[in-house]
């Protein structure tokens, strides 16, 4: 009978060990807040109303040589209400931002202003900080194109492509934008993410009216305690790590009556 309970505190052990190694996780925080598009009157976190959306994301890890694993997807699930409308504005296609950059698109396709984002990169034979920028751009068929650039260390680019799809309640237009890996010398370590930051949203004036490109809902959600939101971020099986999927969520207070 003590064998038995020996061998079960030992296995119980094991599957201790063994689970807290699995459940290793890169630790993500979100911020999300609608804000007035600049220039247009009436706009901002007013319900039913035209606004910019700005999201922040954190994130920490040790798991891929004491940074967080190489990013390779975001989904971003928006509250049900919210509505996108990118009729009224030009596009820039994704081979475009890769060939030519943000200068071979119209300012009339940028969907945001230039946001900002920290990774770490190989240089050398060491693990670094390197700021980037990043922008949103229209795309064809209602999606998104995400130019980010870094110069220092090393230079790098590349573009994020996103694309919509509807979700189910209390969630409605979902984002889910694949990122590329960055391998900055052959063979080093590919670069992680730590920060991004960046507001998305436009405006035009047709007339006395105003044309966003998102209209935040009508109403405030009962039982949530504000309007949901929910991001799921992808980490890539490199490494030695196996592949995993971070899910963060976050409430957007209700506006002020």
């Amino acid at each position: 009978m003590r064998r038995v309970s020996l061998c079960l505190v030992v296995i119980g052990v094991v599957v201790g060990c063994c689970c807290g190694v699995a459940l290793a996780e890169p630790q993500v925080t979100l911020k999300v807040k609608p804000v007035a598009i600049p220039g247009f009157k009436g706009t901002g976190d007013i319900l039913g109303a035209g606004a910019d959306v700005e999201a922040e994301y954190n994130i920490k890890g040790t798991e891929y040589g004491g940074f967080p694993p190489p990013l390779i997807g975001v989904n971003f699930y928006s509250p049900a209400g919210v509505k996108l409308n990118s009729k009224p504005f030009k596009t820039c296609a994704p081979s475009v931002l890769e060939e030519k950059g943000s200068e071979g698109c119209s300012k009339k396709s940028q969907a945001s202003p230039v946001g900002e984002a920290l990774g770490v990169v190989a240089f050398g034979g060491e693990r670094v900080e390197e700021k980037a920028t990043l922008q949103a751009f229209f795309a064809p068929g209602g999606g998104l194109a995400f130019y980010v650039t870094g110069n220092s260390p090393v230079s790098l680019a590349f573009v994020s492509k996103g694309n919509f799809t509807t979700a189910t309640p209390p969630f409605g237009p979902l984002l889910k934008a694949e990122v590329p890996l960055v391998e900055t010398v052959p063979g080093a370590p590919d670069a992680s993410v730590l920060h991004f930051k960046i507001k998305v949203g436009a405006g035009v004036k047709k007339g006395k009216k105003v044309e966003s490109y998102i209209t935040l809902p009508k109403k405030c959600p009962h039982g949530h305690g504000g309007f949901p939101v929910k991001s799921e971020l992808m980490y890539a099986a490199l490494g030695g790590l196996a592949a995993q999927t971070v899910t963060v969520n976050y409430t957007v207070p209700c506006p002020k009556k």
